[in-house]
């Protein structure tokens, strides 16, 4: 049998699930995080110099051979026993319900939002999600068809009328509500005890899922600030089933690809069957660091570190801001985290003044980006947690010049 060519152009019948306008915001957004010559405040990550290359060297240079050879072999899907263990003490001192749920260990926190999405929403689902959100989250609640609803945040988190008028317009119920309560990204706020308390009272016995997103609470710059991390699963009281995710990737480094999913044992299950079938299991090469780091008490210490750090940079930032920026700039100040989030008048947007700095070399996060519409485009992202210091200054006032010029 004979086929004849046609055609020199490949045809392709991809399903709908590539077509993710957020994922292509994520491409472009990591090009530009880690872009040659560039003064970029693009990375929402932490800066290589920052990382505790002499503990991790400690630590596998200490590891028995037969510990190193477990490292090199499959594990189980829910994660390295030990780092199970030694986690669940960790999220304990968080207040954390840790002996009514199970954790599963993740591929990053993002694989757990996956693996969530992937067991609960079927196509054309409503998911609830505050405007701005996590771009991260976003291209994968499109990848699985969601309908993305965005609610509006204020400077305490998101805005309670709005979500109980978004809920009761919809004759179906939807699905979950996803929100990052501690140092927002892109936001950089920090919710409220009062407002993480009212989104309970409005999703009790609603049967509306919380899935609560948490890489940023261990890094507050003051301690008087620690209680209001306080996670809202912690928060007794509510008939609501709340998810909580995490990450290693903000506390130790995103290259271990490490994050966790604290769940019910019904959500817990399923998340499971879903993952093996994804990968197996995460590599229990850098679950066994992880664990060694947590069990050898080296993160507390590192933590002490990092929050100094970045708050130095941010204070570098927010000095730089009021220098330079016109007043008709506004921003909220942040306790912890990684981001300003700054408000633009509304003649301009934030995609046309990139334009106008990427040819000068410096990059940030355009607002339309964390839009889950992807339209509303009037803030933009400041990240100083990759920025070498002395280049912070510099950065800020060729964003302000180019601002001025737009004004």
């Amino acid at each position: 049998m004979t086929f004849h060519r046609t055609t020199n152009k490949k045809m392709y019948n991809f399903s709908r699930k590539v077509n993710s306008e957020h994922s292509e915001d994520i491409k472009v957004l990591m090009q530009h995080a880690v872009g040659k010559h560039l003064i970029s405040f693009a990375g929402g990550m932490p800066n290589n110099d920052l990382f505790p290359v002499s503990d991790i060297d400690e630590i596998y240079n200490n590891l028995s051979d037969e510990i190193k050879k477990i490292g090199f072999q499959y594990g189980p899907t829910s994660g390295y026993p030990p780092l199970v263990n030694n986690l669940r003490k960790y999220l304990k001192k968080k207040g954390l319900p840790i002996y009514q749920n199970k954790l599963l260990i993740t591929t990053g926190s993002l694989q757990a939002i996956s693996i969530i999405t992937q067991e609960l929403i079927n196509e054309g689902d409503i998911v609830l999600a505050e405007n701005p959100s996590f771009v991260g989250a976003l291209s994968v609640f499109e990848t699985y068809r969601a309908n993305i609803i965005g609610i509006p945040i204020d400077e305490n988190g998101i805005i309670i009328d709005e979500l109980k008028s978004t809920i009761e317009k919809f004759s179906r119920k939807p699905k979950f509500l996803y929100i990052t309560p501690n140092f927002h990204n892109p936001a950089g706020i920090i919710y409220s005890l009062e407002r993480k308390r009212q989104i309970l009272e409005v999703l009790d016995k609603t049967g509306i899922i919380l899935l609560e997103d948490d890489a940023y609470s261990d890094l507050y710059f003051k301690e008087e600030n620690k209680t209001l991390t306080k996670p809202i699963k912690s928060i007794e009281g509510f008939d609501v089933e709340v998810i909580y995710t995490g990450s290693f990737s903000k506390i130790l480094g995103p290259g271990f690809r490490l994050g966790w999913m604290l769940a019910s044992p019904k959500i817990y299950e399923k998340g499971e069957n879903i993952k093996q079938a994804l990968d197996a299991c995460t590599s229990n090469f850098n679950q066994i660091l992880a664990n060694e780091f947590l069990a050898q008490a080296k993160l507390e210490s590192y933590l002490l570190f990092l929050r100094t750090e970045y708050f130095d940079r941010k204070e570098l930032l927010q000095h730089a801001l009021e220098k330079y920026m016109p007043k008709e700039v506004t921003w909220n100040e942040p306790k912890g985290g990684f981001y300003f989030w700054l408000k633009l008048p509304k003649h301009l947007n934030s995609t046309a003044i990139f334009k106008k700095c990427i040819e000068k070399n410096v990059v940030f996060v355009t607002g339309r980006t964390f839009d889950p519409a992807s339209k509303k485009d009037d803030n933009l992202r400041l990240s100083f947690s990759n920025m070498p210091k002395n280049e912070i200054e510099k950065g800020i006032k060729i964003i302000a010049e180019v601002i001025k010029t737009m004004m």
